[in-house]
């Protein structure tokens, strides 16, 4: 077993977080990471205290789940409430980020993103991760 390097090391956190998924459409890990350390993680889910996705099911408009706050915005908002902030880290993910989430991630003042894999190869969705990665891309974060 060869000893993996830091970004498949926090891709497999990443990985394993999104095993605490709790809507089953689609379970997305986040890690977010400062000098080299693990800060916060996130997953997709319900706000704390609500119905989660497996238990009453999924809240369904225009085609996606409005139940669940987004793996990106559960580990940013978890970070900004417990690690003192997220600026100049690294965000793992086990997807590419929504338009939505990388206007977040950006504001933010994440320094890179790093993703394992293309959301979905769903043609409805395709001109919104376009757009997000012109967005990151824009913003100067670096690995977009």
């Amino acid at each position: 077993m060869s000893r993996p390097d830091w970004q498949d090391y926090y891709l497999a956190i990443a990985q394993a977080v999104a095993r605490r998924a709790s809507c089953p459409r689609l379970a997305v890990g986040a890690v977010l990471v400062k000098d080299n350390a693990i800060i916060a993680t996130g997953y997709n889910g319900a706000p704390a205290g609500f119905p989660e996705c497996e238990s009453v099911g999924c809240e369904m408009e225009n085609g996606h789940c409005v139940r669940v706050l987004h793996a990106e915005r559960n580990v940013l908002l978890h970070a900004a409430r417990h690690a003192g902030g997220v600026q100049g880290s690294t965000l793992y993910l086990t997807h590419e980020p929504c338009h939505e989430c990388a206007k977040h991630i950006i504001q933010a003042g994440v320094k890179r993103v790093v993703f394992h894999g293309a959301y979905r190869s769903d043609p409805r969705v395709a001109n919104a991760f376009a757009f997000a990665k012109v967005q990151l891309t824009r913003s100067g974060l670096k690995g977009a």
